[in-house]
């Protein structure tokens, strides 16, 4: 098999942290489902399904909440449904989920075809067995995405809002603008630690975000000044974002640097 997987389980405190990887030539995917007081938090992609529903086997869920309808992130979530468990999504992706999923051959390869599931439209604030929670609305990465706020120990699951501090290449749709109101948005809340689903387990959150964010506000000043100056897409590009990446050629060109500059400049 092209495509080499591997798997780990953590723990931070009452929180259970299970990562899959993927890797193919240069390019290396992963992503994270955490568990905590009864409450899964994504369920992984369907070419790792194997894993993650051992994973699943072993822990008891009473209710399953999705942060965005990518497919690393809800690609488990038919077999949890078929067992009886609500899985939370936002509203605008319910009726998508019943439907099954279409997207490029890359994300195919990577993440597999994610099954139809059904869906309940996520609750403003939800309890879990000893914890009050709140869903806050993030968009940016993707429209229909949330974050959750373990209200009682302060703690946040973030999705994709954060991934890492100095952001390189997003994909086409994301709006670089969308995540600097959104991450605004969150630093308002009263949290420490935060859970990523790509960076994993960061123990001062707040931090971590007050820094993406100052990175997001001076490459936005960058942007809009180098383009003031009479310098095209390409000519910024180049400035900014010399190295290239072999997702960009792998994606056919979805994931990009160069889709940071327009989202800043379409704004």
């Amino acid at each position: 098999m092209f495509l080499k997987q591997s798997f780990a389980e953590t723990s931070v405190g009452d929180v259970k942290l299970f990562e899959g990887k993927n890797a193919f030539s240069k390019v290396h995917l992963n992503v994270y489902s955490f568990y905590q007081d009864g409450v899964l938090i994504d369920c992984g992609a369907h070419s790792m399904k194997k894993e993650f529903l051992k994973f699943f086997d072993r822990l008891s869920i009473d209710r399953v909440v999705i942060t965005h309808a990518h497919e690393d992130h809800d690609g488990c979530a038919k077999y949890l449904s078929d067992k009886g468990l609500p899985v939370y999504l936002h509203p605008m992706s319910v009726e998508k989920s019943r439907k099954r999923a279409d997207y490029k051959l890359y994300r195919k390869f990577f993440w597999g075809i994610r099954p139809p599931y059904h869906a309940l439209p996520h609750e403003e604030t939800f309890e879990s067995r000893n914890y009050q929670w709140r869903v806050i609305e993030t968009p940016g990465h993707a429209c229909d995405h949330v974050s959750f706020l373990n209200e009682s120990t302060g703690q946040l699951f973030s999705g994709d809002l954060f991934v890492t501090p100095r952001t390189k290449l997003i994909l086409r749709e994301e709006s670089i603008p969308q995540i600097i109101r959104s991450i605004e948005n969150i630093l308002q809340l009263d949290f420490g630690e935060m859970f990523c689903c790509h960076a994993g387990y960061i123990k001062d959150g707040k931090k971590a975000f007050q820094q993406k964010l100052e990175y997001l506000y001076e490459l936005t000043d960058k942007v809009q000044t180098l383009s003031k100056q009479g310098f095209s897409i390409d000519e910024i590009h180049r400035q900014l974002f010399p190295r290239k990446y072999q997702i960009s050629t792998v994606s056919g060109g979805e994931w990009h640097s160069k889709h940071i500059i327009t989202s800043i400049l379409s704004s």
